[in-house]
């Protein structure tokens, strides 16, 4: 596997390597001991998906508050995501950034984000399905978010927005929530 660092500190893109043969290919998705070398969660409580039918659906930017902060894994199993990593944490080094990579079915790319950070997409093609792995248990009272188009972090996403929750347009800006 290769772990390439992102512009936020803890971040990462997955690259799992492919072993190709007259077969196909494999490639490892996970290894907790690659994942411990590093400092990176090796403990996954719960997986989800989405399926987001329409192309350019914002999903984010999402986190939970202490002491339900979780990181969390993505890969894109269809279509394709943007992937948004936006760093809340006021003592990091790169606290106010963000960070993206692209997400497809076929580069197998994994996008780790460590606690502490926010977390969204945006699907660049119809019927994106994401899935991802998470270190604490869903807390409906530690559920928190930062609207997408916030001046602290100034994403520069890749297209204006289609589709949005109501729950995403109403997070606020950071410096108020």
């Amino acid at each position: 596997m290769r772990f390439i660092p992102m512009e936020v500190d803890g971040a990462w893109i997955i690259e799992p390597e492919r072993l190709e043969d007259e077969r196909g290919w494999f490639a490892r998705a996970f290894c907790s001991a690659e994942f411990e070398a590093r400092g990176l969660e090796t403990r996954w409580v719960q997986a989800n998906m989405s399926l987001s039918r329409s192309a350019y659906t914002l999903r984010g930017l999402h986190y939970q508050m202490p002491p339900h902060e979780e990181a969390k894994l993505v890969r894109c199993l269809r279509g394709r995501l943007w992937d948004v990593v936006a760093d809340l944490r006021p003592g990091s080094p790169t606290f106010g950034r963000w960070a993206a990579a692209e997400l497809t079915p076929a580069n197998l790319r994994w996008v780790y984000i460590p606690k502490g950070c926010a977390h969204g997409f945006l699907t660049l093609e119809e019927n994106s399905e994401a899935f991802y792995l998470v270190s604490c248990a869903y807390a409906p009272q530690a559920e928190a978010g930062v609207r997408w188009d916030d001046p602290l972090f100034s994403i520069r996403w890749p297209a204006e927005p289609r589709v949005l929750s109501a729950k995403d347009l109403s997070w606020p800006r950071f410096q108020s929530a």
